[in-house]
């Protein structure tokens, strides 16, 4: 699967989405009606998936403060140096500091940017159902986006499984297989939630539970985020 191209292709779609949302005004839902759901999807037409159907799981979320000016802090690469800024910052300030460089998915080869494109992918959508605001039709309609993509069977399958399964943050923090990668997961999951909901803020909380992120580097990750997003 081509995870690392597509992933790049939603942060820079998820952009226009979610400035546009954002300018909605905050406790606004899209409906699915006409300039709601149904006319996000069906203006895709159909097309690329990054601009329709995972472009609606960034752009659905209302009122965010930091994820669509974070975006236009640039594609997949702005995650992956974010992401190093807060672990370097971090492990400067460790009693027993490391002087090993911090392998974020900026920094690696294409083979393991892929592997941490995945497990970001996967935070991703765990954090857009955090609210519990995908309901049946909405499901629907993703869903079909979905079916229609013929290029990529495998990610369509992945895809599919994960927009299906409860949301189980342990579930999803099996998937970091390195520190940088439970960093790189949280730092996704923090541009996607509002924090000022309880539902969502107590997904973060358990999710950083379960990636066993340190305290400290938990909020570096948080600091980055609203230092991008020039708060």
């Amino acid at each position: 699967m081509n995870t690392r191209g597509l992933l790049d292709q939603l942060f820079k779609s998820g952009q226009e989405l979610l400035g546009k949302q954002a300018g909605k005004g905050a406790g606004h839902k899209p409906g699915l009606g006409a300039g709601g759901l149904g006319s996000l999807l069906s203006g895709a037409g159909g097309g690329a998936l990054a601009g329709s159907a995972m472009g609606l799981l960034l752009g659905n979320k209302s009122a965010r403060k930091y994820g669509g000016k974070v975006l236009t802090y640039g594609g997949l690469a702005a995650l992956g140096v974010l992401a190093y800024k807060a672990y370097g910052n971090w492990q400067a300030n460790q009693a027993q500091g490391s002087s090993r460089e911090p392998q974020t998915l900026d920094r690696l080869p294409p083979a393991e940017a892929e592997q941490h494109s995945q497990a970001v992918l996967r935070a991703l959508v765990a954090a857009a159902k955090s609210d519990g605001h995908i309901d049946d039709r909405e499901r629907a309609l993703i869903e079909g986006e979905f079916t229609r993509l013929d290029s990529d069977r495998e990610l369509q399958h992945w895809l599919h499984a994960e927009l299906n399964k409860p949301l189980d943050p342990a579930e999803v923090a099996r998937a970091a297989q390195t520190p940088e990668m439970a960093a790189e997961m949280y730092l996704a999951s923090v541009m996607m939630v509002d924090q000022e909901n309880f539902m969502e803020r107590s997904y973060l909380d358990e999710l950083a539970r379960q990636l066993k992120l340190d305290p400290a580097l938990r909020q570096e990750l948080e600091s980055q985020v609203r230092l991008a997003a020039g708060q």
